[in-house]
């Protein structure tokens, strides 16, 4: 049985994706609300509440370390891609997804016109994340994808969870008013009535020697 670890596992669908294809699966999360809510679920065989950069085991214990647009928390891009490496077996494989600089244009102009500061993460530049898997046996992709939505409010309670509004420096985010909501609404760029949101995506796979 395929030994799998999920980084930055969330409610962990992702755990169940891998655990029905018949993989053990150890799903780990820095939120204990999220590894539980993993756990309810029944998502995984093994549950650890840990940073991706700092994963308490030995290393080359895993056959797959997987993380899906989690590593956009690390303050570390390349420290928590050597982490994944390091527990994953000689042959086996690193694969992850993440955004890119350029996501979330409409979040940003919404709240450009509100009140010109920043409520979204900047996220790195295709260049740096190459550079952080420099030295590795890698590939990588790139994708934009946009997802259209009934409102604003819809469109921002989808980022919860993935680090899109998880201010780095520490900034507390302001409070959503109905007045507020109401400007965004009117600000955020409609696509035949519907309310998008793009993310530039970055999947990168790294083939552990």
């Amino acid at each position: 049985m395929p030994s799998v670890l999920d980084a930055g596992c969330g409610p962990g669908r992702m755990s169940r994706y891998w655990r029905e294809r018949g993989s053990e699966v150890t799903a780990l999360d820095l939120s204990l609300p999220m590894l539980l809510q993993a756990r309810d679920r029944k998502a995984a065989h093994h549950y650890l509440l840990a940073d991706i950069e700092a994963i308490p085991y030995v290393s080359g214990v895993f056959d797959l370390a997987w993380s899906n647009l989690a590593v956009q928390w690390c303050g570390d891009l390349r420290g928590a891609l050597s982490e994944l490496c390091r527990v994953v077996r000689p042959g086996g494989t690193v694969a992850f997804t993440t955004l890119c600089q350029g996501s979330l244009p409409e979040l940003r102009q919404a709240w450009q016109a509100v009140d010109n500061r920043t409520h979204a993460n900047s996220f790195l530049p295709e260049e740096a994340i190459d550079h952080a898997l420099h030295g590795w046996r890698a590939y990588r992709q790139t994708q934009a994808i946009t997802l259209c939505f009934e409102d604003a409010l819809s469109a921002m309670r989808s980022l919860k969870g993935i680090g899109a509004t998880h201010l780095h420096e520490g900034r507390e985010p302001d409070v959503l008013t109905r007045a507020r909501l109401r400007q965004i609404q009117l600000a955020w760029p409609q696509r035949q009535g519907k309310y998008p949101l793009t993310y530039h995506l970055f999947m990168g796979v790294i083939e552990r020697d």
